[in-house]
């Protein structure tokens, strides 16, 4: 009786929720845009009460009521209060208050969305089909905004500069939309087929008090993964919310990127074709988007996307010295010639040395089943510190399972292996868990680290088999035997 009324409930919340949203709540292109600094007119809400509200009325009600003491993980919960019909309206109120406020609140669903292979698989359904869609899609800006837009960055004559230009989005990112478009050029009545990413006015008030908000609410979202800590990850996306702004700055990072991967016969990298501080045009990249590998792909089409990302991965920051750091499905497409084609440098992590040594070398020790060595370089890379006594074998055992995709010639990444991991690391009964609580994560490792797990969450996603061993022998240096 008890679960049946908390049921209720939470069904007569979302109602009042929805219909909140529906009457009095802003909407994206709605006909009442907020007036910004210096009398901009912005298609975000950037008020904070505004964006607060908005944030507060993630349906999430559950995860909060089991940190209160409901006494039940979510994923054990789920079954007994929620409903499938609830999961899905959840779900869908999770994509709609994202998308709507675009800014920070996306970012972050667009990164929260690749771990959703750890989700046992009766929750994970419906928030991997909201989740998802926020890798492709988004509320478009109405053209008037994006034509202000272009008109801002790329001067009043900037119809002139194109051949066409289709004012339906053909895809929608945290900060702004793409428009496919043909690019002038000087051969009479040709053109190049082109991407114009145009960012949302108002985009770096919301990223910063999404962000700041997002921080506040950061236990909510143990709903994607009990022990999941957000704060890091919400900490770490603030820190690059200047340099995502920059379109100018992007640009840059896609040319060093095109630069390394010229010709090359697995990655393809569009070239920049013009660039202002918010609006960057590059070539148009045609493919089948990694996001439909996932959903409908063939084992070969899994086996080979999941070879090319991780190739990607461990290659870049040995050839362009840099490491794409958003590795959700959306910002990568399958071409018909087999290539991986990449989009989207706004997040990119600077590695004028490459891969840090000390990854490579730990893991090959790890392997080989070292443990004082490891742990003695777990120590001089502030992992462990100094002053704390801990045993390495236990070190060891922490490590070791982690390291199974690269212990074997070919591994297949599962998302039962990831929910496994997920339940070793993050269980507060497990040793790991307690052990993990005393080891450190030095800053000059954070983005390394997280991007390294959302590329595991898109390979899990994908179920991938490749020689995973064999390409961070080639790319990850200190893991191949020295000679």
């Amino acid at each position: 009786m008890t679960l049946a009324m908390e049921n209720a409930r939470f069904v007569a919340t979302h109602a009042m929720i929805n219909r909140e949203m529906a009457g009095g709540a802003e909407r994206v292109g709605g006909p009442h845009p907020e007036i910004g600094k210096n009398g901009e007119v912005s298609d975000i809400p950037r008020r904070a009460v505004t964006r607060t509200a908005k944030l507060a009325a993630l349906p999430l009600g559950f995860a909060g009521r089991a940190a209160l003491g409901i006494g039940k993980r979510v994923t054990g919960m789920a079954s007994e209060v929620i409903s499938a019909e609830v999961q899905q309206r959840t779900a869908e109120q999770l994509f709609s208050v994202l998308g709507q406020l675009k800014g920070g609140a996306m970012k972050l669903g667009q990164a929260l969305s690749v771990f959703e292979a750890a989700l046992p698989e009766d929750l994970a359904g419906p928030y991997r089909q909201a989740l998802t869609r926020l890798q492709e899609a988004a509320p478009p800006l109405p053209a008037a905004s994006v034509h202000r837009v272009l008109a801002e960055q790329l001067g009043p004559d900037w119809r002139r500069r194109f051949a066409e230009f289709d004012d339906t989005p053909a895809a929608a990112a945290s900060i702004g939309q793409v428009h496919r478009a043909v690019w002038k050029t000087r051969a009479k009545g040709g053109g190049r087929p082109v991407a114009v990413k145009v960012q949302y006015p108002g985009a770096g008030d919301a990223l910063i008090a999404d962000l700041n908000q997002l921080a506040r609410m950061a236990g909510l979202f143990r709903i994607l993964q009990p022990g999941l800590d957000v704060k890091p990850l919400v900490a770490e996306l603030r820190a690059r919310v200047t340099e995502e702004l920059d379109y100018e700055l992007e640009a840059a990072s896609q040319k060093a990127f095109a630069a390394a991967y010229k010709g090359d016969e697995e990655i393809f990298v569009p070239r920049v074709v013009a660039a202002a501080p918010r609006v960057l045009v590059t070539e148009w990249v045609d493919g089948t988007p990694l996001s439909a590998i996932i959903a409908g792909g063939t084992p070969d089409q899994r086996d080979e996307a999941g070879r090319l990302l991780a190739t990607l991965h461990f290659s870049a920051p040995q050839r362009a010295r840099l490491l794409h750091a958003d590795p959700h499905p959306g910002n990568f497409r399958m071409l018909a010639d087999g290539r991986l084609g990449v989009v989207d440098f706004g997040a990119v992590a600077r590695l004028p040395e490459g891969h840090p040594e000390p990854i490579g070398r730990l893991a090959r020790l790890a392997l080989a089943g070292d443990a004082d060595a490891v742990l003695a370089g777990l120590r001089d890379e502030g992992f462990v510190k100094p002053d704390l006594e801990i045993d390495a074998q236990a070190v060891l055992a922490y490590l070791r399972p982690i390291l199974d995709p690269v212990a074997t010639e070919e591994f297949r990444f599962t998302r039962s292996w990831l929910r496994t991991e997920a339940a070793r690391l993050a269980s507060p009964r497990s040793p790991a868990y307690q052990l993990g609580r005393n080891l450190n994560l030095p800053p000059a490792y954070l983005l390394i680290h997280r991007v390294t797990l959302g590329s595991i969450g898109v390979l899990c996603q994908l179920e991938a088999k490749a020689p995973y061993r064999s390409i961070l022998e080639r790319w990850l240096p200190g893991f191949a035997s020295p000679q």
